[in-house]
């Protein structure tokens, strides 16, 4: 009741002037507001309102004392927000420039830096324009893993490049009869897995190690490389001697057996195909022993690493040809097979 005598007191100067008809007008939208008001408690606004009021308080200075709806605050706080928007819109990234790269090629070019550690981004774009994939050098280098050192290739990694130029050496120990403690020296080739040379002591000094050096590889035969642990056996006449024959030492680091893989699966197969079952009663038969067990090594066992064939191969042989027959070999301990021919 007071608000509407406030705004008869505000109107009674148009009422009793010649805008008599337009202050009636005037009232009766005010008082329909009022009741509006009192009905909602916060009217939706569209976004068409708050513009008309933005608009309106920059050019009005008395929209104040005529805003019912909402504060005065409110509509500052709309006129900041547009203005917000405003130079968000303008700041914004152009739409333009370089398109985004496919998740396909992130990670294709990942896998090729995972498995290739020895390639930089040159190599590696240069297989993807080979691949059809059209990207740019700098786009490859930033998708590649950051790598911290220079990689460096893994034991297996070496024995396998070097397999055909590459030949082990190793020592083990076989006890006698008579307590005594024999040397053999065994001298492997990584390519077929063949035993090109071995020998028994029982006093191994490093001259008569390398004595089994030049044995082993006559008539310009040396490999490239010699791949030996740290064992004090091998002195200044053994690496002399393998130097002056032109070979490569490769030292395995100290007690990591398994840098010298080969040899020991070769010594390890020696215990448990042969050594394991026999009783050795000397120098001489321990090497007539070994002799009988590396030929069926070489001719008839059969390696998963060669792909279960023998180191001199074995070819094979059909139905066709007849029976199997078995010949022993090792003393019985093994057998070979093959068809006798009808």
């Amino acid at each position: 009741m007071i608000s509407l005598l406030l705004r008869l007191l505000r109107l009674l100067p148009f009422l009793v002037g010649g805008h008599r008809q337009l202050a009636l007008e005037n009232l009766a939208l005010r008082q329909q507001l009022s009741v509006y008001k009192r009905t909602v408690t916060r009217p939706p606004l569209r976004r068409i309102d708050r513009l008309f009021w933005v608009g309106l308080a920059r050019v009005w200075a008395g929209w104040k004392q005529s805003l019912v709806i909402v504060t005065p605050d409110t509509v500052l706080r709309w006129q900041r927000r547009r203005f917000r928007e405003y130079w968000t819109q303008l700041s914004r990234r152009p739409t333009g420039g370089r398109p985004p790269i496919d998740p396909a090629i992130r990670a294709l070019v990942r896998r090729m830096a995972a498995a290739n550690p020895l390639w930089g981004a040159p190599r590696i774009h240069a297989e993807l324009l080979k691949l059809g994939i059209d990207v740019c050098e700098r786009t490859v280098s930033r998708l590649m893993p950051k790598r911290g050192i220079p990689p460096s290739q893994t034991w297996r990694t070496f024995l396998a490049n070097h397999v055909r130029d590459l030949v082990a050496l190793d020592f083990f120990t076989v006890p006698t009869v008579g307590f005594r403690l024999l040397f053999v020296l065994v001298v492997l080739a990584h390519h077929r897995r063949r035993v090109v040379h071995f020998n028994v002591t029982e006093h191994p000094t490093a001259q008569w190690a390398a004595q089994q050096i030049v044995d082993a590889f006559p008539d310009d035969s040396a490999p490239a490389y010699l791949l030996r642990d740290r064992d004090a056996v091998y002195g200044d006449t053994f690496r002399l001697r393998v130097k002056g024959m032109g070979i490569g030492e490769v030292l395995t680091a100290p007690q990591s057996p398994w840098q010298n893989p080969f040899a020991e699966r070769l010594i390890g197969s020696i215990r448990r195909e042969c050594l394991d079952h026999v009783v050795v009663l000397g120098e001489r038969h321990l090497r007539r022993i070994l002799t009988a067990y590396f030929a069926y090594y070489h001719r008839s066992r059969t390696h998963l690493s060669l792909e279960k064939n023998a180191p001199d191969g074995r070819h094979i042989e059909l139905p066709s040809l007849g029976p199997v027959l078995s010949i022993p070999e090792v003393g019985g301990l093994h057998h070979r097979y093959i068809r006798r021919v009808a």
